[in-house]
């Protein structure tokens, strides 16, 4: 327990967290270029959840720093869980059966002053459909792998949230 409290201290469990995600993005980026799967809007609120995944190799610079810290505690929760429900919302689009219950945008809902598709169409640019399931393993979707994967990363910051503070009682 004392190694598990002890983890957000250390560089390397930062990087560590980072590169994962910067490993998913490359996967991404391989299933859409290298495997010709167009992503939907969906697949890129989850691309963008991920990169906020990213953001915690913020932390590495100094993981003692309390401020720091929080920031990688936030940017790895509000990623995670925001990451999870946008995987779930994703594949109750490809597993209902009534054609009207959901809809997928066309044109992700990024913000006016920062039209990331159109910056960079290559990575935000949604082109596939929602609803169509175009690659499974192990019998799950895409998204229900990106449900798991984002679920372990929460599961994971809670876990090591609540042991830090009942072991150190700090965060």
């Amino acid at each position: 327990m004392n190694f598990l409290a002890n983890l957000p201290m250390s560089r390397l469990a930062w990087l560590s967290l980072g590169l994962s995600a910067v490993l998913l993005e490359i996967c991404a980026l391989f299933f859409q270029y290298a495997l010709n799967l167009a992503p939907c809007i969906m697949c890129i609120y989850q691309r963008c959840a991920v990169l906020g995944l990213t953001l915690t190799l913020v932390t590495v610079i100094n993981p003692s720093n309390l401020v720091l810290r929080l920031f990688g505690y936030l940017s790895w929760g509000i990623s995670s869980f925001w990451g999870w429900q946008i995987a779930n919302e994703h594949i109750a689009m490809q597993t209902n059966t009534d054609p009207f219950a959901f809809s997928c945008e066309i044109v992700p809902n990024f913000p006016s002053f920062m039209p990331l598709h159109e910056w960079f169409p290559a990575f935000f640019a949604a082109t596939g459909d929602c609803g169509e399931i175009s690659w499974s393993f192990v019998g799950l979707s895409m998204p229900a792998w990106m449900q798991i994967i984002f679920a372990a990363y929460s599961c994971l910051l809670v876990g090591i949230i609540v042991i830090r503070l009942i072991k150190t009682k700090s965060l």
